[in-house]
């Protein structure tokens, strides 16, 4: 069985993240997200919060997809799911530049490990988690760069 995993902090969860999912769906019999701490980020969603959203709005693919929440290095997830790669968005050339690090200190850090990039569709080229914070912060409409339940989720963070 061919196993992704495809590793980030969700926080939240978009519309982009979700196509990434089922067109990988397409090309591995099995997708792990796996929901990771970013010390580096102050997120909105507790690592739970971000997972069962995951899940809820993958639904259509849950058959294939996996929801777990991680820490630590990512490469130890790899083995520990017996994965073969790794999949990460790039959505403009500076998402390359830190991947492309990424990748190589991964491939480091244990042997064999790859890192399959895949870009966006047109219309999720230029969202970003960071982005739809900032718009619901401010009342605009985010409600079509996500899942109904993190829209949902959103509103009931933002009207608190």
């Amino acid at each position: 069985m061919k196993t992704v995993i495809y590793p980030g902090s969700f926080d939240p969860f978009t519309n982009g993240h979700l196509d990434l999912i089922q067109r990988a769906c397409r090309l591995f019999d099995r997708v792990i997200v796996a929901v990771a701490v970013n010390s580096g980020k102050n997120p909105l969603f507790t690592l739970e919060e971000r997972r069962r959203l995951i899940e809820e709005s993958c639904r259509s693919v849950s058959g294939q997809v996996e929801v777990i929440a991680t820490e630590g290095l990512i490469v130890n997830t790899l083995k520990q799911y017996n994965a073969q790669a790794l999949l990460r968005g790039l959505r403009a050339f500076s998402d390359y530049e830190y991947e492309l690090q990424m990748a190589l200190m991964n491939r480091r850090l244990l042997a064999g490990c790859e890192t399959i990039f895949m870009t966006p569709t047109l219309k999720n080229s230029f969202v970003s988690s960071t982005l739809i914070k900032e718009v619901a912060f401010h009342g605009g409409d985010f409600s079509i760069y996500v899942p109904g339940p993190v829209e949902k989720a959103i509103r009931a963070k933002f009207q608190n």
